[in-house]
């Protein structure tokens, strides 16, 4: 989309995130998320993305190392979460570019794939699938109906395998 700008986060658009996350969620759950992401000692802030539009932070997307566990292997992949746009800046494409970004910024990393709950129908339309597809599980007390991931190295998610989400995640729900 033309005028929006995607970057890593910096301190001092902490605030703004708060805002785009309160505005687009019914509460402050995702708030609180993204803030004890930050304090784990996995925290990658060039994970971190901002959208700008018109000199305002309108999106955010965070993704964070996690692992998929099968037959005592390890696949380390990065789950994305939470992702948002701020309600007004909708349907603009704002939060197709976090994701494109996202994954360009995973693979320079090296990791294998991205794993993403909740939202399914959104992110098919963004190249991910359903996790059934290889037989991924997770930690988290959510569907597997809920769960889409995408590969980036091709066959990493193949033999399937429990995803291991950070205990941030497993926060939400207690």
């Amino acid at each position: 989309m033309h005028g929006i700008t995607v970057r890593s986060e910096q301190e001092s658009d902490l605030k703004a995130i708060e805002v785009v996350h309160l505005s687009a969620f019914e509460g402050d759950q995702e708030v609180a998320l993204v803030g004890a992401l930050r304090k784990s000692k996995t925290y990658d802030a060039e994970l971190s993305l901002v959208a700008e539009f018109n000199g305002r932070i309108v999106g955010h997307v965070l993704l964070s190392p996690a692992r998929i566990e099968r037959d005592g292997t390890v696949v380390n992949i990065l789950l994305l979460a939470p992702m948002a746009v701020v309600p007004s800046q909708s349907h603009r494409g704002i939060g197709s570019e976090l994701v494109r970004e996202a994954e360009a910024r995973a693979r320079q990393k090296g990791f294998e794939a991205i794993v993403e709950v909740g939202q399914p129908n959104y992110y098919q339309r963004l190249g991910f699938e359903p996790a059934e597809r290889w037989g991924l599980g997770s930690n988290l007390p959510v569907e597997t109906a809920m769960i889409t991931a995408r590969e980036l190295t091709p066959g990493a998610l193949e033999g399937g395998g429990k995803v291991m989400a950070p205990p941030q995640f497993l926060d939400l729900f207690s």
